[in-house]
């Protein structure tokens, strides 16, 4: 028998494998080993361990697949101490050399290839659940902040997941530290280091309650699976997660959390109040005094529904109603449509010829004394009655919308849209319109406390205004006329 010894790694076994190959040493009278764990009483008949040069022999002629490559360097960062011995059978088989089996890994019912595939398999599970499983501690040092964080995985696989940290968290300094070995992201380079224990890795932070926050946020009740659960978070991972501190909470309460999302789930949708097939902006606003399918009608003194032509080429969606709006039952009526109706008219807009209406249809406010004070409303609120003006733009179809503010542009655009980046940026190809610009609400501008920031929001909000009529003039010029609103006149030159 013959003892090779290697490191740890798939770059030496592959050089020790090229090695044998070049001599034909069957895998039979060989016994492979890692050179840096202790071994136990070595078998009579061995012989002293090779030293493996850095350039090995290739063995001429001797080719395999590419997938075999793969395989093995998976299979190298598995545990089982036979794995050298079992890569070079399986490599021995597969030359083409003394008439070997080149399509062997094919065959999946093969004993040798089934083990080399169920090993590949436990290394590939063990790093997903090392990309999910790793939760990172802010420590700072000399230079700076570095977040720090420890996991014991099953087998070999730092260096193989490394990469993947290095390019999620590219401008972070970081540590992954593991009993076998630990890697280094300095924000330019990647340094594989020895293992280290548990006690290196900093305790608790500030991070652990964004974790558990999150994490509490995901969790659904009406599908608890323990066993699943288990299975995909196994409890010896538990000690480095923040988040698994609040599963007997959260399982406690999930008989009560699901009963509250079936009572939810059973409350009447918006568009349960819709009128029939093909409705009308008139009767779609007649139907939504009578919407309950949030709680804001019970305070709201009526749905306000949008108003224009029903063939407007432009919509300005702002965000619900104000005081003033809720009484009156139109939108716009109040400060901030005063607000609106000037900076229109700067830029050649006639308020007659838009549709305006609101994201939301009822107000929500709180009381301040004798006041009724604005309260800006949830996604939920938003969610529940996007329904409502989904209809009115489907009844309208604008060539154009100007969101005013976060709240329409977020009902519109999605939940990532903040005014304060993406003002005045227009986005093509929506469904509702062609395209669709996002600016500041004129409430916003009433807001501002200082002269000199409200100047400012005031100049930038006509300038979005300005290029959305100049972008609607443009396509009357190139014959893309609406059917009533926004002509050539009611859009003059700045200026004229």
């Amino acid at each position: 028998m013959r003892r090779i010894e290697i490191e740890p790694a798939f770059e030496s076994w592959r050089r020790a494998a090229r090695r044998l190959l070049a001599e034909g040493a069957a895998p039979d009278g060989l016994v492979w080993s890692d050179a840096l764990e202790p071994e136990q009483e070595l078998l009579p008949g061995l012989s002293p361990a090779p030293v493996v040069g850095e350039e090995e022999p290739a063995a001429a002629g001797f080719r395999v697949p590419r997938r075999f490559v793969e395989l093995a360097r998976a299979v190298a960062c598995h545990r089982d101490p036979d794995r050298w011995g079992h890569l070079y059978r399986v490599l021995w088989r597969l030359g083409r050399l003394r008439q070997g089996e080149p399509g062997l890994l094919e065959d999946e019912v093969d004993d040798d290839v089934r083990r080399l595939l169920l090993m590949e398999k436990a290394v590939r599970r063990d790093s997903h659940k090392m990309k999910a499983f790793v939760r990172f501690r802010q420590v700072c040092d000399e230079a700076g902040e570095l977040y720090v964080a420890w996991h014991r995985p099953d087998h070999r696989i730092v260096e193989r997941v490394a990469p993947f940290f290095a390019e999620r968290f590219g401008v972070q300094r970081w540590s992954i530290l593991t009993p076998d070995g630990s890697a280094h992201w300095d924000g330019g380079e990647l340094r594989i280091g020895p293992g280290l224990p548990r006690a290196a890795a900093p305790e608790e932070d500030q991070l652990e309650d964004l974790w558990r926050t999150y994490y509490a946020s995901i969790f659904n009740p009406a599908r608890i699976k323990l066993k699943a659960m288990r299975a995909e978070m196994p409890v010896r991972h538990w000690a480095t997660l923040p988040e698994t501190r609040l599963i007997p909470d959260l399982l406690q309460a999930a008989p009560g959390r699901v009963e509250a999302m079936i009572e939810a789930a059973q409350r009447p949708q918006a568009r349960d109040y819709f009128p029939p097939a093909n409705p009308s902006l008139p009767s779609l606003a007649t139907a939504a005094q009578t919407c309950r399918a949030c709680p804001l009608f019970e305070k709201a003194t009526q749905a306000v529904f949008g108003e224009g032509p029903a063939q407007a080429r432009l919509v300005l969606v702002g965000e619900q109603p104000g005081d003033q709006e809720d009484l009156a039952g139109r939108p716009f009526v109040g400060p901030a449509g005063q607000v609106l109706e000037e900076a229109l008219a700067e830029v050649g807009i006639a308020r007659e010829e838009v549709y305006l209406t609101n994201a939301v249809k009822h107000f929500k406010w709180e009381p301040r004394g004798k006041r009724r004070l604005h309260q800006t409303p949830t996604l939920g609120e938003a969610a529940a009655c996007r329904p409502w003006l989904e209809a009115e733009l489907a009844a309208i179809r604008p060539e154009a919308i100007v969101c005013l503010g976060s709240t329409a542009a977020r009902a519109l655009l999605g939940g990532q849209i903040r005014i304060s980046r993406q003002r005045g940026e227009v986005f093509e190809g929506t469904p509702w319109a062609p395209w669709v610009l996002a600016t500041w609400h004129p409430s916003a501008l009433l807001r501002m406390p200082d002269e000199s920031l409200q100047a400012e929001a005031r100049r930038q909000f006509v300038a979005d205004l300005r290029k959305a009529a100049e972008r609607l003039r443009g396509s009357v010029s190139q014959g893309r006329t609406g059917a009533s609103a926004l002509t050539n006149t009611a859009l003059p030159s700045p200026g004229a």
